[in-house]
């Protein structure tokens, strides 16, 4: 008996070691990762959970950074635009302050960030983009009063052509039929909704030229994604970011994403999307 007990403590605690190891190995790999994208602040955050609740502070670096951000489809600037959008249309600004930072690390310039920030006003309304904008103007000062010098990056180019023209040669990229589809749809209830959509929405946000169009797509499905009532547009935008070179996995990566900024619902439903549309073409 006491030899069979001294076996069952032997198996335990060998099994406990394995956990322990494979604990501490996706732990090490989350925090490597964590330092690697969010740097100093995201430190901050995870540091500041440990008294109230470790296990929320583990989790973040073992899932979120550990898995999550570990997946290889995406670069990491493409996941900190997607965690700014999704992090835009919630409102959650200390934790957007977080990612702005992130964002600047692994090579966002200003200009792009705030071309993000300008093309949320189109999903999220301008209160938010507003608060975002001011976010970021904290966020670089922070940055400067530490000495860190950020890339400005390229202004967008004055544009003189007709913002209606250029709004619907946007999305006509997108989508080729798009501008009819929307008239057909509006034209009787409100002609003016279309006039914005593409003039606003397109001609003057989407058009500008200094943030790649497949970086646009992927602020835009995070918000969309997100927000998690606008599936139709969520589905036209899906398809419009595989018309411009983005693949199926780098939507799909977009969507786990998601299971950290918006919850497992929303990502759900981002992926069912997805799924109609690469199988239903």
């Amino acid at each position: 008996m006491k030899k069979l007990l001294t076996v069952l403590m032997v198996f335990i605690l060998t099994l406990n070691s394995y956990a322990q190891m494979e604990k501490s190995e996706r732990y090490q790999k989350g925090w490597e990762k964590l330092k690697e994208i969010d740097g100093e602040a995201g430190i901050r955050t995870v540091e500041s959970l440990k008294d109230i609740s470790p296990e929320l502070s583990r989790f973040i670096i073992e899932y979120s950074f550990g898995e999550v951000y570990s997946l290889k489809a995406l670069d990491n600037k493409s996941k900190e635009i997607a965690a700014i959008s999704s992090l835009m249309a919630q409102g959650a600004i200390p934790q957007l302050k977080v990612h702005l930072h992130g964002a600047l690390q692994v090579g966002c310039s200003i200009n792009e960030i705030k071309e993000v920030i300008l093309q949320m006003s189109v999903y999220c309304g301008f209160p938010k983009c507003i608060n975002g904008m001011n976010a970021f103007r904290e966020v670089l000062k922070e940055r400067k009063e530490k000495g860190i010098k950020d890339e400005e990056g390229k202004k967008a180019s004055k544009n003189e052509t007709d913002r209606y023209k250029l709004g619907a040669d946007y999305l006509a990229m997108l989508k080729k039929e798009q501008e009819d589809i929307l008239k057909k749809a509006y034209r009787d209830i409100s002609p003016e909704l279309v006039n914005f959509v593409i003039e606003y929405g397109y001609g003057d946000i989407f058009s500008r030229d200094n943030l790649d169009k497949k970086y646009r797509q992927i602020a835009t499905i995070a918000a969309l994604a997100t927000l998690g009532n606008a599936q139709s547009q969520l589905n036209f935008h899906i398809k419009g970011a595989l018309n411009i070179g983005l693949t199926p996995d780098q939507i799909k990566e977009v969507m786990l994403l998601m299971t950290v900024y918006a919850g497992f619902p929303a990502s759900i439903n981002g992926i069912n999307i997805l799924k109609e549309v690469v199988y239903n073409k």
